[in-house]
Parts: C-alpha cells; structure tokens; sequence
C-alpha cells in the first residue's frame, strides 16, 4: 500500500509517512452482530455497530520513517533519557521495513508532578499519533478500559475500544495514568483487560466487553504511570519495561524552568511583551518545584508582571512556596 505522508513539507530530520492502513477490525463481525439485534432493542448497541459500520475498519498505522532527531526531547526531559533511548530503539527496529512500530509497553515510576503525563504527550506528537488518557485515580467503574455488558444500564464501550474505533490510528499511544491507584473490588478487577492488550499475540483480538466484536489492539503503545509499583500485579509489571524517573537535578530543574518560559512565552501573543530569558533569581525559585507546578507558577508570574506593566517576571510575582516545594498562593 502507498505510504502518503502526513506532512507535505516534512521537516528534514524527521519525516512521518502513514506506513499504511490498517484495519481494526472485521466488518463481517459487525454485521452480523447488528443483523442478530432483537428490533427495538439494545439502541445503544445498535448505534454502535451502525457508527462502526459507517467509519469503516481502516485506520492510520504511522511511524517515523527514519530515526527522528530527538535532541529537543532529550534537552526538554533530562530525566527521561532511558525511556527516550528505549523508544529510540523500536523506531530504529522498524524504521528500515514495512513494519509497524512496535514499542514494548512502559511504567514511569516516579513522585506526582515529575512530568510522567507530559512525556507521553510529547512521545504521541513524536509519533504523530493520538493520543488517549485513562486516569485511574479517578475511575468510577472497573469496565473503564474493557467496557460495560451492554445487558446492564448505563453501559457504554471502553476506553480501548474508543481509541481505535473513534480515532484515526491503529496505533495511538494510551496512558494509563496511575495505575497504582486502580481499586479491585470482588466483582471485577479494573486492571484485568491488561492482561491480554499488554501481550502483542492476545491483543490483536481484544473482545470489548459492550460491543463484543474482536478488536486489533496490538499496535496500541502502552504508557504506564505510577508512584508506587507494590500495588501493581507481578504478572503486569513483567509484561512492561520499567522506568524509575528520579526528579531532576537543580541545573537539570532549572534548565526545564528556561524551556517553560521560553515555550509560554513563544506561545503566546503577549509574550512578545516579556524579555527573551527569565531572571536567573527567578529560575533558580522555579527549580525548588515540580515540573508541574512550574507552569502554573510561571503563569501566575507573568500575570503579575503584566498587572504592573513590566517585561520582567520578578521573584516577588512568583507564588510562595508553602512546604516541600509545594505551592501556595499567599500573595
């Protein structure tokens, strides 16, 4: 099949053609599930097969065509670099055939706001897939990733499912945000379907428990978070690489600091307004702090300074910092 790429002007140092389509899962499967529905009933059911039916099976399986520079990447996330060196190496595996990118699923193991979300979302831009967020502390039901049986009320399709079927790559990258959070209850595991799509062979027919048709979900790169690995099944954490994020020195803090800034302010109509480089008093504040807690407290800093009309942020506009590098908004 053509390879047509996504890019018309491709950048180059990293070009990224659409290796090919494909599908992700059988229309005779969904039609002969539709055809079997009792008439006025299981709507919801109904409308899914419909809407599968209409979208087709076919989706975008993209990768980059050569290994792409990701000296950027490297420089924005100084305590990634061994998960960044494993994704370097499955482009490199399969930069140079017609296969699909193959990445083994990962865990970032580390404290809240070291930046694990982040880099999965700039690994899916790398990629030039989508991307889908499964937040574990906040679920509600343990069919999130499978679905919910379409016998019960209120059930609806799982996370997976929508990934592949209402988006347009075979192969976007899901972050199971937290997994350490998920709660098993007697009557369902919430982390059971991870048994099967975290195995390439058992995930290329994941049956989702609504819709029940076999779905292709072997090209899904899995990206795991967590900020402790004792609650998660030995037999899961053997299907993953593990990655232990440490939280970056004060120069490598203070060099992500200077990236923020340099992106909100590129980012931004009024950060024209601001000066090119934050003060180094400034910096060196920002570097007491989470990567997370960086962007808010330089919003928060170029706010203030934009009240009082200045084109500097100034340590006094930055929000204190209560305790343990954590923000309080005291001003």
């Amino acid at each position: 099949m053509e390879t047509v790429s996504l890019d018309p002007q491709p950048a180059a140092s990293f070009k990224l053609p659409i290796a090919n389509l494909r599908s992700v899962f059988r229309t005779h499967d969904v039609e002969r599930k539709l055809a079997r529905l009792p008439e006025r009933e299981y709507e919801s059911l109904r409308t899914t097969y419909e809407r599968m039916l209409e979208r087709g099976p076919d989706r975008f399986q993209v990768k980059p065509s050569g290994v792409p520079d990701m000296a950027e990447l490297y420089d924005q996330l100084p305590n990634f670099s061994d998960a960044l060196d494993d994704v370097k190496r499955h482009v490199a595996l399969s930069s140079g055939s017609g296969d699909g990118l193959d990445v083994t699923p990962m865990l970032l193991l580390g404290p809240p706001g070291i930046g694990k979300t982040h880099f999965a979302r700039k690994l899916a831009h790398l990629l030039g897939t989508g991307m889908s967020l499964v937040p574990m502390s906040s679920m509600t039901a343990g069919w999130l990733l499978s679905g919910s049986s379409s016998q019960w009320k209120g059930s609806r399709p799982g996370k997976v499912f929508e990934a592949l079927v209402e988006g347009q790559y075979a192969n976007p990258v899901i972050v199971v945000d937290e997994i350490d959070k998920a709660s098993a209850d007697a009557q369902y595991d919430p982390l059971g379907s991870l048994y099967s799509l975290l195995e390439h062979d058992t995930a290329g027919s994941f049956v989702d428990e609504f819709a029940e048709v076999a779905i292709d979900a072997s090209q899904v790169i899995w990206i795991m978070t967590a900020n402790d690995d004792r609650c998660i099944p030995e037999p899961i954490l053997n299907r993953m690489n593990v990655f232990e994020i440490e939280a970056p020195s004060f120069d490598a803090a203070r060099h992500i600091a200077r990236n923020m800034y340099l992106s909100i302010r590129g980012g931004h109509g009024w950060g024209a307004g601001f000066d090119a480089e934050p003060p180094d008093n400034v910096l060196d504040a920002l570097a007491e702090l989470a990567p997370r807690d960086m962007r808010r407290a330089l919003m928060t800093g170029f706010g203030n300074a934009q009240l009082d009309s200045r084109s500097a942020i100034a340590l006094d506009d930055l929000p204190k910092v209560a305790s343990k590098g954590k923000l309080g908004f005291l001003q």
